[in-house]
This record gives structure tokens, sequence and C-alpha cells, in this order.
């Protein structure tokens, strides 16, 4: 047949393999876009109508941890946690409530949400690592977990920019949900629950 004759010729091989590749690739799409939903069944990206969802009480915890080197741990705590640019830590809560209120502002699919409650805990989990928690809690249709994982990365960053003089050997690591609660899934100690 002539159609066999023509995928034989050289370079004709390599292009009918990378159509069919690109048949796969868009077939995948689709299938992804029923899993995803920020998927739309086009395969491009949506914001989640949450209209039909009930509003419920939603919240969730969100952890990062700041690894300090030794030396400069044991200088800041020594020094209460203050640094030349100020209180350590009030200026990483601070930070991390504005990044809270602000998330739907930075991450393109998150909805504007009226936060009701935005906490921190904040303290040296060893001699090194100084562990940032926030927990978001609200009454919604969607949950806060964005909120809370974005809370705690800024307050991170913050903690890193006040501190940066002392040393850049700073490490921002472990950022995780820890537990989230209120809508479809539960998740307890990072880990989903139902």
């Amino acid at each position: 047949m002539p159609g066999e004759r023509w995928m034989r010729e050289p370079g004709n091989i390599q292009r009918g393999a990378a159509e069919r590749g690109h048949v796969r690739i868009q077939l995948r799409m689709a299938k992804r876009a029923a899993k995803f939903t920020h998927i739309n069944p086009a395969g491009r990206p949506r914001m989640v109508d949450v209209g039909a969802k009930a509003v419920t009480a939603r919240s969730a915890t969100a952890q990062a941890i700041v690894r300090f080197p030794l030396t400069v741990a044991r200088a800041l705590r020594a020094d209460g946690m203050r640094a030349k640019k100020g209180p350590v830590i009030d200026t990483a809560i601070i930070a991390g409530t504005l990044a809270v209120k602000r998330t739907h502002e930075l991450i393109p699919f998150c909805h504007p949400l009226g936060v009701e409650s935005c906490n921190f805990s904040i303290e040296f989990a060893n001699d090194t690592d100084l562990a940032i928690g926030c927990s978001v809690a609200l009454s919604h249709k969607t949950g806060v977990e964005m909120e809370a994982l974005t809370g705690a990365t800024v307050a991170a960053l913050t903690v890193y920019d006040m501190c940066k003089a002392l040393s850049h050997a700073i490490v921002i690591t472990d950022v995780r949900l820890l537990e989230k609660s209120g809508g479809k899934r539960r998740v307890r100690a990072g880990k989903v629950v139902r």
C-alpha cells in the first residue's frame, strides 16, 4: 500500500511515532481532567466551581522548618530571637498572617476567602530547627490548606530574611500539610485518614 511505503521512508517513521505519541498524551490529559478539578475536559486550567458545595467549618495546619547552623541558632536564642532587623518571631508572624490573607493573589486558582482564624506557633524543635506552624480556620465552601501552607512558608522566608546577615547557610525545609478537616478528605499527622 502507498501509505505503508510513506511510513517506511526515513524521517516519516519518526513523524508517525510522534503523532501517535501526541494522541496518547492528549488521551492521558483527558483522563487526568476527569480526576483533577483544576483541569477542564479540554485539558485547560480552571478555577474549581464551589457554588454547589455546602458551607462547613474547615481548618488546616501546615508546618515549615527553618534549619540554622548551630552557632547561629545559639546566638539567636541568646539574644531572645532578635536580629539586627528586629524581633524575628513577631515579624515572621505578621508576614505569615499577611500571606494567609493574600493567598488567592499568589496561587492562581485559590478562591478569595474571609479567613476567620489564623494562628502561628514558632519554637525550636531541637538545637538547630525552628518549627513554624500555621493554623487557619473558617466556615466556607472550600478549604484553607493552601492558606496554611502559604502562611508557614512566608513566615519561614521572613525568618531567613531577618537572619541572613548571620549566615546564608540557613535552610528552609519540610514544608508540609499536617492537618486538614471540613472537606471531602481529612488529613491528620500529614496522612489522609478518609
